[in-house]
């Protein structure tokens, strides 16, 4: 039996349940939703977790409760408890450098300045495990300065961003649910070359 596990990054608690640095959770919570299953509070985990199956493989999802900064304490626990190899963990993070409705799927890399992959990185002591980066765009200018980029990344979704990141969930969705069937290789040119003006 194949297993799957899926991390989203954000920060726990209603107060940032809307916001751009929840991309993570907001996905995962949309994925686990379609297969009918629910979060339930795993405090040895550091996080909540949902469970179900796709053709034969488990897919277990994960959102930290350790906050941003901390999420590598989180994903520590996840990969120590159930022994597992990095490339089984797949993290989903918003990136402000991204343009909105961009999506990168890389199998490592830097943290790009993202203080969720900086702690994780940390913690494993490693760049090697992949990850989805959802773009949520650079903060505006007002008046020739940038906005204050923790402002942007804290700053609730608009309803214009929505519908964006709504054809951005469905694509990544659909490209997580086939995880075990298709080409890595294949999902990664897929997501990476999605154009969210395409009809």
């Amino acid at each position: 039996m194949n297993e799957i596990y899926l991390i989203g990054l954000g920060n726990p608690g209603k107060k940032y349940s809307k916001t751009r640095h929840n991309i993570g959770f907001l996905l995962l919570e949309k994925l686990s939703k379609k297969h009918n299953s629910n979060f339930l509070i795993k405090d040895k985990l550091k996080s909540s977790c949902s469970e179900f199956q796709i053709n034969n493989c488990t897919f277990r999802l994960f959102l930290p409760n350790t906050f941003m900064n901390n999420s590598g304490d989180a994903v520590r626990a996840i990969v120590d408890w159930y022994k597992i190899n990095l490339d089984q963990i797949l993290i989903i993070v918003d990136d402000k450098d991204l343009p909105l409705g961009k999506i990168r799927f890389r199998q490592k890399g830097s943290s790009g300045g993202h203080n969720g992959l900086k702690s994780i990185i940390e913690q494993l002591q490693t760049q090697n495990f992949k990850r989805i980066r959802i773009g949520i765009g650079s903060p505006p200018l007002l008046k020739g300065k940038n906005f204050n980029t923790i402002s942007h990344v804290l700053g609730n979704i608009s309803s214009e961003e929505k519908i964006i990141l709504d054809k951005v969930y469905m694509r990544v969705i659909e490209a997580l649910e086939q995880l075990n069937t298709k080409k890595e290789e294949f999902i990664i040119n897929e997501l990476n070359s999605f154009d969210k003006d395409q009809p």
